[in-house]
């Protein structure tokens, strides 16, 4: 998975949160909720899962990349369709993080979804081994969590996904997860025909995708955000 071993960081720093009516969290160094304020689920699935079409993607050793590991949700939204789907095989998900939370708190913040109760109670003892080791295997599931400043750690990753989740905080807030050097490397990490999405559809972030190499499309966003962007890598 990487040229060489990302080893998981012991001087990892948490993120300060303050819980707006003491369920969503929100990082007080972007100053930017870790999801939508009107239904976290819900954006997973429009922006990520529906975003990259991965209902009807899903197969054995299909690769999943993600920038901003956050709360966990969207690996334990994507594991979850795939065991709606009765996938045979494992999926395959790497995510990077520069500021990983607690385990508890990513228990916290999860406890928002009762969609998610089965699922969600089989991780919450396991957060602290990924912290850990940086790795969690299950019977159809293989997780990666690189920890670190992603501008850096992504140099040592030889990996093709299939699709990426690019979810940082907003651009004008993190924009260091936005930057053209960065994004090409998530091209060079790319599968041919493969996807990414994200919630954002700033203009910074559609241009320095277009810069790396992508075919970019501004698309319907969730919620309150009128649109999202979405692009394919074609040779």
């Amino acid at each position: 998975m990487t040229k060489e071993k990302c080893k998981p960081l012991t001087n990892y720093t948490y993120p300060n949160l303050v819980w707006q009516n003491g369920r969503i969290p929100i990082a007080q160094k972007f100053d930017d909720p870790y999801y939508s304020l009107d239904n976290g689920l819900e954006e997973v699935r429009h922006v990520f899962l529906n975003g990259n079409k991965l209902p009807q993607r899903l197969k054995d050793g299909f690769k999943i990349a993600e920038l901003g590991f956050g709360t966990g949700l969207n690996f334990l939204s994507t594991l979850w369709q795939w065991r709606l789907k009765k996938q045979k095989g494992k999926l395959s998900f790497t995510s990077f993080e520069t500021f990983p939370m607690k385990p508890e708190d990513m228990v916290k913040a999860q406890n928002e979804f009762v969609e998610l109760s089965s699922i969600k109670h089989e991780f919450s003892s396991l957060w602290i081994e990924l912290l850990e080791k940086g790795v969690l295997y299950g019977r159809d599931y293989n997780l990666q969590l690189i920890l670190g400043d992603a501008r850096r750690t992504i140099k040592n990753v030889d990996i093709k996904a299939n699709c990426w989740f690019l979810d940082g905080f907003s651009p004008a807030k993190n924009p260091e997860l936005w930057e053209e050097e960065l994004l090409n490397e998530v091209y060079r990490c790319t599968a041919n025909k493969g996807t990414l999405s994200t919630y954002s559809a700033a203009g910074i972030v559609r241009r320095n995708l277009s810069l790396a190499g992508f075919e970019v499309e501004r698309t319907k966003g969730f919620g309150r955000k009128r649109h999202m962007t979405i692009a394919i890598k074609k040779s």
